[in-house]
């Protein structure tokens, strides 16, 4: 991905940067980051099966689980950066 294609993520539904079968990807990323619960996920999959095969889905799905749970545990030890030590903060071990 460019600069530009990360920086418009954001819109990614509008954007002229992304292929269709890109944005289904970023669709059923979008909804396991936001309101999961709530996603339509019937419309998400169906729109991704035009594009990939049931195992790429799976793999697409696990990926996105995957990012999404080392952003959360980054921001939950309270990591500055990437590179940047991962011990567990002293108000986290204390608790």
């Amino acid at each position: 991905m460019t600069d530009e294609m990360v920086q418009e993520i954001p819109n990614f539904r509008e954007s002229s940067l992304f292929s269709p079968a890109e944005k289904a990807a970023l669709r059923l990323a979008d909804a396991m980051a936001g309101d999961h619960k709530q996603a339509p996920y019937g419309e998400i999959f169906a729109e991704l099966r035009k594009y990939y095969s049931e195992e790429q889905i799976v793999a697409l799905g696990w990926k996105t689980g995957i990012w999404l749970g080392y952003g959360r545990l980054v921001h939950a030890l309270d990591v500055p950066a990437v590179s940047a030590s991962c011990a567990i903060p002293t108000k986290v071990a204390s608790a």
